[in-house]
């Protein structure tokens, strides 16, 4: 099967495309009567505000993950050799919070479903995001979604020293990323908060 598949390249376009933003705004000084003589004060050390996180659920019913707040919707089309192909991405942002964490969901045309083997999907997606954004990989490791269905995680760093990591699976004729994206400087501080984030999803069997 040839490797010009192209369904990674959601999350390759959001990193390069900035998606990853950092609210470096600091918050303004008291307005002071220009007669009045006062003796400077220091600026204002503001606390990042700790999101308070939630079980969603994929409107079609077909995962569940926890997000910190309603994450946002956005749908796109991307076009293949095999035809057209509608991509769903939920995002969300903390405020003040150097990370993003995203999950984006397709179909796949249902020949290619059925004649391409999971795991050389799950390798393509990993090889093209890698050579898309001309990262680094850091780890990988083959994994099992809870209910069974196969799956791969692995990290990367691109060259403006974003960390991405990503388990993406194949279920049902569906690929699915899940991602956390965040700076070298915010990895270690929030390394338990994105393992949770992505141990927290869950695959929704349709019956």
């Amino acid at each position: 099967m040839t490797h010009r598949v192209l369904f990674p390249l959601i999350a390759t376009a959001l990193i390069c495309g900035g998606f990853l933003t950092v609210d470096a705004s600091q918050p303004k000084r008291p307005t002071v009567p220009a007669k009045t003589s006062v003796s400077p004060k220091k600026p204002l050390v503001t606390q990042p505000v700790q999101p308070q996180w939630k079980l969603f659920t994929a409107p079609d019913g077909r995962f569940t993950v926890l997000m910190p707040g309603m994450p946002k919707k956005e749908s796109q089309t991307q076009k293949t050799y095999m035809g057209e192909i509608e991509l769903e991405i939920f995002s969300a942002q903390p405020p003040k919070q150097e990370v993003a964490y995203l999950v984006v969901s397709n179909e796949f045309p249902h020949s290619y479903g059925q004649m391409t083997n999971p795991q050389e999907i799950l390798n393509n997606v990993q090889e093209m995001a890698l050579k898309t954004t001309q990262s680094n990989l850091i780890s990988q490791r083959n994994i099992r979604s809870s209910n069974g269905h196969p799956g791969k995680e692995f990290a990367y760093i691109n060259v403006g020293g974003k960390i991405t990591r990503t388990r993406i699976y194949v279920a049902e004729g569906r690929l699915y990323q899940v991602m956390a994206i965040t700076t070298r400087k915010q990895q270690k501080n929030l390394a338990k908060t994105i393992t949770g984030y992505l141990n927290s999803f869950h695959i929704v069997l349709k019956r």
